[in-house]
């Protein structure tokens, strides 16, 4: 009740002192059957309501008469002019035509070939995108492939979490590119006058002899930290019922006091918060009033609904209210993504951050909680909103994220970036991008269409590719010349002018035992999630495999690499139970 009481104190300090005035009425279709959660935007003031389960609403206004606009899916929007003296029987018209849906996105493109079609994946009431692993692609009938480069490692701490509670892991919670977008391995620094840096090796594929592997690093140029950008930061936190459990707003309240820290004079801090109501928290306010900020975030409590939807959009809105030309403004979305009043599908919300595509507002996306987490949904909302998503299962996760890689997450040196490649077909028979998995929906879409993401600074990709060689009977150490080409396309966040920069690479072939230890280390991570996948690529590898890899590779000194250690070891002894019942049975 607290969180309701101080929202609605907040919301009637942006209403004229005189505002007195009650709008009530119902909203009803055709048939006159009433029409429940139909969205009520006051022109005046730009908030939106809802109609409660008997499609009545009650609504304060700052004059006698205002102009509404009521939209709800699957209905024609109606816009009328209300006067509070009068109950509102509004009616809405069903549309005879479907809405156009928006373009499905791909994670990676290869030009030319026409995929198949899966199934949809739900687990206890949490959500993932089915994923279709990518597979051998003939180089000389498709030499050319692509994906979209992006900052998010949200699968990696959602596996920890799978693997803390001792059951197994969705695979389509598996995304392997956010497993190693998760290490930032031996990051090198990109000449002067480049965005990026580039580095190739070329080794034999430890799963499957006969093959190479391609590894390709590419390293984003790191923001000079005097002249980073003043930020238009818009905290848009979720205290809906759903959040009242240890792992979900307490973590997130402690998450953004650790952001505080970052925070400069120049940056500008505001609250949103979605639950009971819809309101502005805490006004605009300047990074320097660190204190202020904290006790703000201190005192949010969960209880409500989650109107999803509705936060967002005043998000949104507050965040162009206070926008910054050449800095950084970005909506900072918290929670379990359990949208349950609005528009709630992913479709709906699709469309819905699209149309904030081209605001210069980025979106990122922090999840929360277990059991019905959305991790589909968030990952639609990061995509769509130009931004990057983050899972937090603990303190520790939120201070990596939020302190320990701030400009990573929060300060943007590329947009739209994508990154092609064109195989070298004497050299090169069949190949198969690791990762980067479609979206089943995007891959049966025949108008899909490869979307770039969103690069932070100073990131570090590592990609690797399983190629098949012309002739498996020739010598390795003796071949030479180029074995693909590559670009990588972006806009550059400031100026929105398209760059494009590229790379060769040669055939330089080494031994497994010869590389650098992190490129072994990062080669048992992407055999890590193959195994959780279940990859029928992998069926002669083991999770001793892994393990005495990542063993042999690790550095001691990183906790990280350590700890991936013993997650290796936890799923190892998981699994084998989970097989042995299965035997049983």
């Amino acid at each position: 009740m607290k969180t309701l009481a101080t929202i609605c104190i907040l919301l009637s300090a942006y209403l004229p002192l005189s505002a007195q005035f009650y709008l009530r009425g119902e909203v009803r279709d055709e048939r006159n059957a009433t029409l429940a959660n139909a969205r009520i935007l006051v022109h005046s003031t730009g908030y939106i309501y809802y109609s409660g389960n008997d499609g009545s609403f009650g609504i304060m206004l700052p004059a006698a008469a205002d102009s509404l606009t009521i939209r709800l899916n699957g209905y024609e929007p109606l816009c009328v002019k209300a006067t509070s003296t009068q109950y509102q029987q509004l009616k809405l018209k069903s549309l005879q035509l479907a809405v156009a849906n928006p373009v499905n996105t791909l994670t990676s493109l290869t030009t030319n070939l026409k995929p198949s079609e899966r199934r949809n994946w739900t687990l206890t009431g949490e959500t993932y995108t089915t994923l279709v692993e990518n597979e051998p692609v003939s180089a000389r009938k498709y030499p050319e492939t692509g994906f979209a480069i992006h900052t998010d490692k949200a699968s990696y701490s959602n596996i920890r979490r799978f693997l803390n509670m001792n059951t197994l892991v969705p695979p389509d919670a598996v995304r392997i590119e956010e497993l190693m977008n998760y290490f930032n391995f031996e990051y090198q620094s990109p000449e002067w006058d480049s965005m990026f840096s580039f580095r190739s090796y070329i080794t034999d594929c430890p799963w499957n002899r006969d093959n190479d592997l391609l590894m390709l690093q590419v390293c984003a140029r790191k923001l000079d930290p005097e002249k980073i950008p003043p930020s238009n930061l818009v905290f848009l936190v979720d205290v809906s019922g759903s959040m009242d459990m240890p792992n979900r707003l307490p973590l997130l309240k402690s998450a953004f006091k650790l952001l505080v820290d970052n925070l400069r004079e120049k940056d500008t801090v505001s609250i949103v918060v979605y639950g009971s109501a819809t309101g502005i928290w805490l006004k605009p306010t300047s990074g320097k009033e660190k204190e202020k900020i904290r006790k703000a975030i201190e005192e949010l409590y969960p209880g409500g609904s989650t109107p999803g939807e509705s936060g967002i959009l005043a998000a949104y809105r507050l965040a162009r209210s206070q926008f910054i030309k050449d800095g950084n403004n970005r909506v900072i979305l918290a929670t379990d993504g359990d949208f349950n009043v609005g528009q709630s599908s992913e479709e709906e919300l699709e469309k819905m951050i699209t149309k904030h595509q081209e605001s210069g507002i980025y979106l990122t996306c922090l999840g929360v909680g277990m059991g019905n987490y959305k991790d589909s949904r968030l990952e639609v909302l990061a995509k769509k909103g130009n931004g990057n998503f983050a899972y937090l299962d603990n303190e520790r996760e939120a201070e990596k994220i939020l302190v320990k890689e701030f400009t990573q997450t929060m300060y943007t040196v590329a947009d739209d970036a994508y990154l092609n490649i064109r195989f070298n077909e004497s050299l090169v028979r069949d190949y198969r991008l690791i990762g980067y998995d479609n979206k089943m929906k995007a891959l049966a879409d025949s108008l899909s269409q490869l979307e770039g993401g969103e690069i932070g600074s100073g990131h570090s990709l590592l990609a690797f590719f399983e190629l098949t060689p012309v002739s498996i009977l020739q010598d390795r150490k003796n071949l030479t010349g180029e074995l693909a080409k590559i670009n990588i396309g972006y806009h550059d966040p400031v100026s929105n002018t398209k760059r494009v920069t590229g790379y060769s690479a040669r055939y330089d072939y080494y031994e497994f035992r010869e590389l650098p230890d992190c490129y072994r280390f990062a080669v048992s991570v992407s055999m890590f999630g193959a195994m959780l996948k279940n990859s029928k690529y992998y069926r002669h590898v083991g999770w001793n495999d892994v393990i005495i890899m990542a063993h042999n590779a690790h550095n001691k000194k990183d906790a990280l690499q350590v700890e991936f250690i013993a997650m290796v070891e936890k799923a190892k002894k998981i699994y084998a139970r989970y097989k042995k019942r299965a035997k049983s049975n």
